[in-house]
């Protein structure tokens, strides 16, 4: 585990679903190919240097320190803190990351600051002795373990995931999951509905369509594809009694 250190911790987000964010962790080992918006971005500012390098993980080691300072300056300006637009909470195989994760999350909601969380890895079971506020979540848009191995090569398994998340809501923590970013059936031919299914128990979704991947465009009706998908989402939650959420940009006009 590498570590660096920083001067600022919190920030506003300009994400459409968030408020303040917390990014304690520079670069993320799972090693995405949609490719990564987090790490398009990074490289093109000069944050890192490659592939390699966006990988291998760096730690904020003074994060505590930092947000310990920052909580009273802002958290009568956050109404949540989101884990993470940028890298991944709940890093699969970085129990350092998690720790580190889990201490932030306590410190917020010490302060009355509600949090949430996103990730690829695994959702610890110590989630569910921090605020009844936190909602937590997973990032699912597959059931095909072949396709993660391509796409979300140094994640969890998808099903590991699934059982991470079902665990924190059969004992009451607000679950969520994040179908984005979805791809079409050029990319992988997969049953919808059964994703749906396997993740019918939590409280939120979440669905945006795949991006900056040529292969999208070239599935002459993507956008059709989409507004499709888009609308099962609605029509499921209406149906069951869920929250949820259409990523702009998701539905298109035609």
């Amino acid at each position: 585990m590498q570590y660096i250190t920083r001067k600022s911790l919190l920030y506003k987000t300009e994400v459409e679903y968030g408020d303040y964010t917390i990014n304690h962790v520079e670069g993320c080992s799972h090693g995405c190919k949609y490719p990564c918006y987090a790490f398009m971005m990074a490289k093109r500012f000069g944050r890192t240097k490659s592939y390699e390098q966006w990988i291998e993980p760096k730690l904020v080691i003074n994060a505590p320190e930092i947000l310990e300072k920052e909580i009273p300056k802002l958290k009568d300006k956050i109404q949540s803190v989101h884990f993470c637009f940028t890298t991944d909470p709940f890093m699969y195989g970085y129990s350092e990351i998690s720790d580190m994760t889990l201490e932030l999350m306590k410190m917020l909601n010490n302060a009355g600051v509600k949090c949430t969380a996103l990730t690829k890895g695994l959702l610890p079971i110590e989630l569910a002795k921090l605020s009844q506020e936190n909602e937590v979540g997973i990032t699912l848009i597959s059931m095909n373990e072949e396709f993660r191995e391509q796409y979300e090569p140094n994640s969890a398994l998808y099903m590991e995931r699934i059982q991470s998340l079902w665990a924190l809501h059969d004992i009451g923590v607000k679950t969520w999951v994040s179908i984005e970013p979805y791809p079409t059936p050029n990319i992988i031919k997969q049953d919808f509905q059964e994703i749906l299914n396997t993740i019918g128990f939590v409280d939120k979704i979440v669905f945006g369509r795949m991006n900056y991947n040529s292969l999208i465009t070239k599935y002459s009706k993507y956008k059709d594809f989409f507004n499709q998908i888009s609308q099962k989402v609605v029509d499921f939650c209406e149906k069951n009694g869920k929250e949820y959420h259409i990523k702009k940009g998701t539905i298109s006009a035609l």
